[in-house]
């Protein structure tokens, strides 16, 4: 499923779904609203389909977020939700130094991991935490 979004946003969200449970893509720029928007729209999809499991594909483009703006996110999200998935958080264009995403997630008891490389995430999902 794709979710529309306004042209100013330049942001595109594609959700399918994907063993072990959702796959999604995002493009667009790199902004706080966006990835609020895209994370309401990965949550909106894992609560109907039910699953526990999100490969996030990042192909966001421009500046990492700050780390005050990786909090915000996690406030402004469902962190309960969050809390019941298990999340790989690809980042094929580099980790830009975003590791305290992956720490303030982690802080928020979200079991999540950042990756460069989508094979690696896909097995860290299929395998466990390791």
């Amino acid at each position: 499923m794709t979710h529309d979004t306004s042209s100013e946003s330049s942001l595109q969200v594609e959700i399918a779904p994907h063993a072990p449970g959702l796959r999604a893509r995002v493009q667009g720029a790199e902004t706080l609203e966006n990835a609020v928007a895209y994370w309401h729209a990965i949550l909106r999809a894992a609560h109907e389909t039910g699953t526990s499991a999100v490969l996030l594909v990042d192909e966001l483009h421009g500046g990492p977020l700050s780390e005050a703006q990786w909090l915000e996110l996690v406030v402004r999200t469902d962190p309960e939700q969050m809390r019941r998935l298990k999340i790989a958080h690809v980042k094929p264009r580099g980790l830009q130094e975003v590791e305290y995403c992956e720490l303030y997630a982690r802080a928020h008891g979200i079991d999540a991991r950042v990756f460069v490389d989508v094979v690696a995430a896909e097995k860290w999902l299929r395998e466990g935490s390791g």
